[in-house]
């Protein structure tokens, strides 16, 4: 049992994520200011500093909720709040992704264009000043069901699509794809 906070996409950039706001939830109590994902992401440091345990934060929610965005802003925080950010740009090296790992694992959806069927389990580790001096990524194939159905409007993999458009190469014979 633990903090839940709920958030919900914009679609746009709002001035509510940039780095004073970052300052101002840092070091502040939760309930002290209003519900957002760097107080929750500040009280995830807080613990892991006052206890000496590692910490999760779940971020969960359905095709374009706004998931990868709130992971990126979370870690965003501990970057900042852990003198990382100039040094490292620690959550644009923790969140690329090779273009062949997004082609198997993306799929146009009815809510995303460009939605993820990955789950990613982000681990970040910090030192005993609570600096951030790595991360690993893994990932795992989700909603295996759209690799035979997919709803209507929807499409398959992009992956399915770039293979087809490359089957008339000499390197994709092997793979009996046809015109």
């Amino acid at each position: 049992p633990g903090i839940v906070l709920v958030a919900i996409n914009p679609y746009e950039l709002l001035p509510i994520y940039e780095q004073d706001v970052i300052y101002a939830y840092s070091g502040q109590n939760m309930g002290d200011m209003d519900p957002h994902i760097f107080a929750v992401a500040e009280e995830a440091y807080k613990q892991m500093a006052r206890d000496e345990k590692n910490q999760s934060i779940i971020v969960s929610g359905e095709s374009g909720a706004g998931k990868t965005v709130s992971a990126k802003y979370a870690m965003r925080f501990f970057a900042t709040v852990g003198g990382s950010a100039s040094e490292t740009n620690i959550e644009a090296k923790v969140l690329a992704s090779s273009p062949i790992m997004e082609a198997i694992g993306n799929a146009k959806t009815t809510r995303n264009d460009n939605s993820s069927r990955f789950g990613k389990y982000i681990q970040i580790g910090f030192d005993k000043k609570y600096h951030i001096v790595g991360a690993n990524m893994r990932t795992y194939l989700l909603e295996k069901s759209r690799v035979v159905f997919q709803a209507e409007d929807e499409r398959n993999y992009h992956i399915f699509y770039q293979l087809c458009a490359s089957s008339s190469l000499p390197e994709f014979k092997d793979l009996g794809l046809s015109k």
